[in-house]
């Protein structure tokens, strides 16, 4: 990674993630600034406007961790909880690319807002955030896990790096929804979302003093224990706590501005940006090797007037195969495979 000039752009540049260092309070982190890519994922759902907040987050925080993290391969962060959002996947392949879904109940969402109890915590619920690291075959899958516990996307990525990382991380997510006018064209919606995540991380392990948490065994009402924190990382929260969503999603808002206003007395270094492009891994070969695994009763129940067709989650393409088909290329694997044994 190499260092960059410290020269302001003047807007945001969509889609990408700038690593960046505050090296006088031992600070790294990145900004995440989302556009097209984003629009492109929520444009192929009909999702409510709610579920679109909540997964851009989602997305948001996706790339700001698997960005952070040197690896080859997929980084996947799953939710599965009892709210009205069942299950959100973002779906990160090495070096740049992203997709993601959502599973939701439309009457429960529609509930939720009308009551106004449309906040990420709400939506989620209880339940748990998985992530994964998966460097593919002959490689054991990493995985971290930790509570939705009635708290949305940022307090459980600081709940993660507190209890599992034992690293002071602070994180801020945005998502806004604007209305954009192109020469010649009808004015239309598309969305943004931002995130910031700075990390302590002093080269003496002394000066890094957490919170402690909550004493799990201790009686009820026994309140959480605090000790001091260095003095950096008080200042880097503090700083971080001033953040104003409309920083994070104003296209007029760059990262490098953001990050002037936050740390320039003490000198903030950026490094070359990450470029993120949304794009789907599904294919019809692809497809069509899982249907392969299918007996023939099984292609049977599945197909409708002689077809079996299969929609992608992540970016809604149609998958059409005919099943007699599917059956007779099946049959004759199974057939040559019972052979070689």
């Amino acid at each position: 990674m190499t260092e960059t000039s410290a020269t302001i752009a003047p807007v945001a540049t969509l889609d990408t993630v700038l690593p960046f260092t505050v090296p006088a309070l031992d600070l790294r982190g990145r900004v995440v600034h989302l556009g097209p890519s984003l629009d492109a994922i929520l444009g192929r759902h009909a999702y409510p406007p709610a579920v679109c907040r909540l997964l851009a987050e989602a997305i948001a925080l996706a790339s700001l961790l698997a960005t952070s993290v040197k690896f080859d391969g997929r980084f996947i962060l799953q939710t599965r909880s009892d709210g009205p959002v069942s299950l959100l996947v973002v779906d990160f392949q090495t070096p740049d690319g992203i997709r993601a879904y959502a599973s939701f109940d439309a009457d429960g969402v529609a509930a939720a807002v009308e009551a106004g109890r449309a906040s990420p915590a709400d939506l989620l619920g209880r339940g748990h955030l998985a992530m994964t690291i998966d460097q593919g075959a002959h490689t054991t899958p990493w995985q971290g896990v930790v509570a939705l516990d009635g708290i949305g996307l940022e307090e459980v990525a600081h709940e993660w790096f507190v209890r599992s990382e034992q690293i002071p991380t602070r994180v801020r997510l945005a998502v806004a929804e604007m209305l954009t006018r192109d020469a010649g064209h009808e004015p239309r919606h598309t969305w943004r979302a931002g995130g910031l995540m700075v990390q302590f991380l002093p080269e003496s392990e002394e000066r890094v003093k957490q919170r402690d948490l909550h004493p799990g065994d201790a009686p009820e009402g026994t309140e959480a224990h605090e000790v001091a924190i260095d003095d950096a990382w008080a200042e880097a929260e503090a700083l971080v706590a001033t953040i104003e969503d409309v920083e994070l999603t104003d296209p007029e808002v760059s990262a490098e501005r953001l990050l002037y206003r936050l740390f320039h007395e003490r000198g903030v270094h950026v490094f070359e940006p990450t470029k993120l492009v949304e794009r789907c891994r599904c294919s019809q070969e692809r497809v069509a090797a899982m249907l392969g695994q299918f007996t023939a009763e099984q292609v049977d129940d599945m197909s409708v007037d002689g077809a079996v067709v299969v929609t992608c989650d992540f970016c809604s393409t149609h998958y059409r195969f005919d099943a007699a088909t599917l059956k007779r290329d099946n049959a004759a694997r199974a057939a040559e495979a019972a052979g070689a044994d």
